[in-house]
Formats: structure tokens, C-alpha cells, sequence
């Protein structure tokens, strides 16, 4: 179903305005992202509240640390059995594979299904200029994407955040179950706000993105259920043509 691709990023600061939010659209989207923002006002119950309403979670805490921290974090996020946690890409390989190994251990003494451990790549608020003198990192922002990518990949990590520019190039390095979940998508006229590297949904699906993460267009709009709705559409409209392709 094409509303299984569109996660809807709560980045409020109360459990009050991200529960209004999950009433209002919990019918149009597979995945609600819980931030950091949101995580650290309302705590772990804002969790079980969207599970209770009918919402999968995407646990967006992107952590980085050494591999033995990350590790004993992960087994406890796995615990409250989200749909999707992530990690950052630039721990490095050490780090990526402790995450992947602490979390289907814990999942299987839990006897539940695993969620997705995905790596952050390049933020989408970062570009060339940034990944390069500011960060002192060489080379282009694709070239730093696949190579994390790729990365993950080995690491055992189900996929990577990374924004729409770099979709394909991560698809022919990575394969086409390798999940891309890819934040900057804007409709047309809409704003960037602080993000640099953007697409629109349909541009995105038809790249090959498996997730498109979309936060302020929907949940700043005047009816986010009616946005949600015509981005739904939209994707729809794009794998219908892939299909009959």
C-alpha cells in the first residue's frame, strides 16, 4: 500500500500536539517518526500512546557513541517494539554492527519482530560547501553517501537516511532491498526550510526510495489529513506506472 511508505515526523514538543496529530492521520500513514524533540518531552509513554491509536514508530534518536554504548541502547529501544531505529553511519563499522547484532538479540529473546536499524548518512540540511570545509571531509556529498551506504550494508544494517539526490546512486551500489528512508521531500511551491537537498514525492518513489519522511508540509498544513491524502496519491499514481512498465 502506498500509505506504508510515508512516514509523518511528529517534531512537536508535547504528547498532547503529537496525539492530535496520530488521530488526524493515522489512517493515511504507515510510520509516525518520534525525534528527539518529541522524546525527551514526553518520554517513552508518547510511544505506547501512537501504538495504542494504531501508529507503527520510527524511533529517530540517531545514536552515535562507542560500539558498546550504542549496543546496550539498542536493546533497550527494541523493547518498545518500533517499527524503525536509527544510527549514524559515522561511528563506523564497529559501532553499525554492534547495533545490528544487540538489537536482533534482544528482538529474539523478546520473541518479537526486529525493527529496521537504519544509519544516517549525510543530513539533508548539509552540503557541499559544509561536508567540506566545515566538516574537512573530501570528495562530493553522493561520494560520502554511497560510501556509508555501502558501509551499513556490510555492517548488516537494514538500510540508510539519506536524502532523495543520492537514491540512485545508492540503488545501483546497494541493491533493491537495501531500505532508503528519505527526508527533504517538498511538494512543489512548498518551502525547503532548512533543508538543503530536496525532491518531490513522486520524483522520490520513482528514484526508488522505500520511505519518504515528511514532517512540516503535512503537520503545519491548515488539514494534514488532506495533504497526506494527495501525497498518497501521488505515490500511488507512480507505482502504478512502474507496474504496468
Amino acid at each position: 500500500m502506498a500509505k506504508e511508505k510515508l512516514i509523518i515526523a511528529l517534531d512537536v514538543d508535547s504528547s498532547e500536539q503529537a496525539l492530535q496529530l496520530v488521530h488526524q492521520l493515522h489512517a493515511h500513514v504507515g510510520v509516525f517518526k518520534v525525534g528527539m524533540e518529541l522524546f525527551n518531552a514526553a518520554g517513552s509513554e508518547v510511544i505506547q500512546a501512537i501504538h495504542n491509536i494504531g501508529g507503527k514508530v520510527f524511533l529517530d534518536l540517531k545514536l552515535h557513541d562507542i560500539p558498546t554504548t550504542v549496543a546496550r541502547t539498542c536493546r533497550v529501544l527494541t523493547r518498545y517494539k518500533v517499527a524503525i531505529i536509527n544510527i549514524h553511519a559515522s561511528g563506523g563499522l564497529a559501532m553499525m554492527q554492534a547495533a545490528a547484532s544487540a538489537v536482533h538479540d534482544e528482538a529474539a529473546m523478546l520473541g518479537i519482530e526486529p525493527p529496521l536499524v537504519i544509519a544516517v548518512t549525510v543530513l539533508t540540511s548539509m552540503d557541499q560547501g559544509v561536508l567540506n570545509c566545515q566538516l574537512n571531509i573530501p570528495g562530493t556529498v553522493k561520494e560520502q553517501v554511497v560510501h556509508w551506504a555501502k558501509l551499513a550494508q556490510q555492517a548488516g544494517l537494514d538500510g540508510v537516511v539519506a536524502s532523495p539526490q543520492e537514491i540512485t546512486a545508492i540503488r545501483e551500489e546497494c541493491g533493491d532491498i537495501f531500505n532508503i528512508l528519505t527526508p527533504g521531500i517538498r511538494q512543489i511551491g512548498i518551502a525547503k526550510n532548512d533543508q538543503e537537498r530536496v525532491m518531490t514525492p513522486a520524483e522520490a518513489i520513482a528514484q526508488g526510495a522505500t520511505y519518504l519522511v515528511i514532517g512540516r508540509p503535512v503537520t503545519g498544513a491548515e488539514n494534514p489529513a488532506t495533504v497526506a491524502q494527495a501525497i498518497i496519491v501521488e505515490i500511488s499514481e507512480i507505482k502504478g506506472r512502474a507496474q504496468t512498465c
